[in-house]
């Protein structure tokens, strides 16, 4: 039995998720986890406003964040700023936490906390080794740092770019959801006959993430509308962008849900901005979706590099989106699944890896 340390980031609700499920996987191999907030390890409230900060600029000024994202996460020749300072500062507390949970080793799923465990095992400030499980799909340059001993990645591809750009060990585990992500006719059968009942258009769901971020929100579901569907826009916990696209006529704005895979099951297609977990939710239960209007930063790159992968498709404009959606779902179809799920995505080995890092053996 091995005791592993997770550090997540409260940014939205994504690596929290990722967090959680690989708590639970590890736990029922029999090994011992804590997750906690690296954001919380930084003095002060400087965790807070970061936090804050990021969702400010995400929601209200998203040139601004654009320009950080090249500036700070994309590669490029020559010095780069990058976040090393920022990961300093809570060197004390993850070398106090490591020792206080007597952790074997320590597993980041957000990137600020790769870049703080890779800077410290190659300082050898970090006695235990260090994994990172990156959960983008267009792998940044603050997820890479070639201090920690193990990255593991969402699909081989992604791997063998990650072996490259490094020279450290890489490999693919799949996409960490929980078992009811899958396909389910109970629940979706619920979900359309309530979304459906007493007009039969057939339902596409807009992903905002936790926070409720997107760019014309309102006029995407005007033009949905308009091509025949229903609209249901998932808003997270913004009620303020709610009560906003409540007004919107035909469409369906909804809070947060907790019957998620019934929902997704009960579409069409899901129309993502952000290619992060709500996009391989959908992918789990068998939705096609595609990517619009995504957030800028990770979230265009992110939605890029899906279709690259032919795992989703990415409509440049109003015209593409209609006609992606209208192929992906023919006249006459009764359920949103296209193609089964590959379950192999889904359900690939986090724990081994893990396992072999912390007893020292990878």
């Amino acid at each position: 039995m091995s005791r592993l340390l997770v550090l997540s980031a409260s940014m939205g609700s994504g690596h929290d998720a990722v967090a959680g499920e690989l708590a639970r996987r590890l736990s029922a191999a029999g090994h011992e986890t804590v997750v906690t907030d690296v954001l919380e390890m930084l003095p002060g409230r400087m965790g807070t406003g970061l936090r804050g900060l990021y969702r400010s600029m995400v929601r209200h000024a998203p040139l601004v964040y654009a320009g950080i994202y090249t500036a700070f996460f994309r590669a490029g020749g020559g010095a780069r700023p990058g976040s090393a300072p920022l990961a300093t500062l809570a060197e004390g507390r993850l070398r106090a936490a490591v020792a206080a949970e007597r952790a074997d080793a320590v597993v980041s799923v957000f990137h600020l906390a790769a870049q703080l465990t890779g800077r410290m095992r190659a300082h050898g400030r970090l006695p235990v080794p260090s994994a990172v499980v990156i959960t983008d799909f267009a792998v940044h340059r603050q997820w890479l740092h070639r201090g920690n001993d193990l990255n593991l990645c969402l699909t081989p591809e992604i791997a063998r770019d990650v072996r490259h750009r490094l020279g450290r060990p890489a490999t693919a585990c799949g996409a960490l959801l929980p078992d009811r992500f899958r396909p389910h006719p109970d629940g979706e059968a619920s979900w359309r006959q309530r979304l459906t009942a007493g007009h039969g258009r057939p339902v596409v769901v807009l992903s905002t993430g936790a926070w409720g971020v997107g760019s014309r929100l309102g006029a995407t579901a005007r033009l949905l509308y308009g091509a025949g569907y229903l609209p249901v826009v998932l808003c997270g916990r913004n009620e303020r962008l709610r009560r906003l696209l409540s007004k919107v006529p035909g469409t369906l704005a909804m809070g947060w849900v907790d019957d998620m895979p019934g929902l997704l099951a009960a579409g069409r297609a899901l129309v993502d901005n952000a290619a992060g977990q709500m996009a391989l939710q959908a992918l789990a239960v068998g939705v096609p979706v595609v990517g619009y209007r995504p957030i800028p930063g990770h979230g265009a790159e992110g939605v890029r590099r899906m279709a690259v992968l032919g795992l989703a498709e990415h409509a440049a404009d109003p015209w593409q989106l209609v006609r992606s959606l209208d192929r992906l779902t023919p006249v006459g179809e009764t359920t949103a699944r296209r193609v089964a799920p590959d379950r192999r995505f889904f359900q690939g080995d986090v724990v081994c890896p893990l396992e072999q890092l912390a007893a020292g053996s990878l």
